[in-house]
């Protein structure tokens, strides 16, 4: 039985339909990790917060922007070490803190001491530690600070600081290091990119409903 006119129309259209929601959802797709990093315009500011999850290519982005002179001041967040490091100071063994690797590499490249601020407190996740740079940030009357994080985690970082920071008048810059090796144009092509991307995209979704902090 031949279709009417009006239902080939019908069909059509939804084929057509079909067809722009399949390419939206590829477009989406194969954007998906220039999503996650995506950086604000570089400017001055008062101070480089230095999100802790690397060893060196966070902290080697954060004494690049000071040595070209963005701010005076280095804000690096301590993370809480895994049970294994705690077991082999308690026999007597010296294990440094990255943060104080990352410290001394800074000093060595032209970063003095005094320039770098290092929280007592141990940090467990991105929330935790939007809520030490606005203890920082206020104390010190901060107006503009640059968070340098790795390119895939600067969305949902972004998010978190901004959250804790809401009212202030405290302007946030997200920086990715330019020390990270992802490539989010390509994401999908590098397993270790893919990892990432599925981690942070989960998470970044849990931060955006209010289903919890994250790390």
């Amino acid at each position: 039985m031949a279709l009417s006119p009006s239902r080939i129309r019908i069909r059509r259209a939804l084929t057509v339909a079909a067809l722009v929601l399949l390419a939206s959802g590829v477009w989406a797709f194969l954007r998906f990790g220039l999503f996650l990093s995506h950086e604000d315009p570089l400017q001055n500011a008062d101070a480089i917060l230095v999100l802790a999850g690397s060893r060196l290519e966070r902290s080697l982005e954060a004494a690049d922007l000071y040595r070209e002179g963005r701010a005076s001041t280095i804000l690096m967040t301590d993370w809480l070490p895994e049970a294994a490091i705690g077991l082999i100071r308690a026999q007597g063994i010296p294990f440094a803190r990255d943060v104080d690797q990352q410290t001394e590499v800074m000093e060595r490249l032209g970063v003095p001491l005094s320039a770098v601020l290092v929280p007592p407190r141990l940090h467990d996740n991105t929330a935790q530690e939007a809520q030490t740079l606005l203890e920082y940030a206020t104390a010190r009357g901060w107006k503009r600070v640059i968070v340098v994080s790795a390119k895939y985690h600067l969305r949902r970082s972004g998010f978190a600081i901004r959250r804790e920071l809401a009212g202030t008048g405290i302007e946030v810059i997200m920086r990715a290091t330019r020390y990270d090796p992802s490539n989010p144009a390509r994401w999908w092509a590098s397993r270790a990119d893919l990892r990432w991307v599925l981690s942070e995209g989960t998470k970044y979704v849990a931060y955006v409903s209010g289903l919890g902090a994250g790390n």
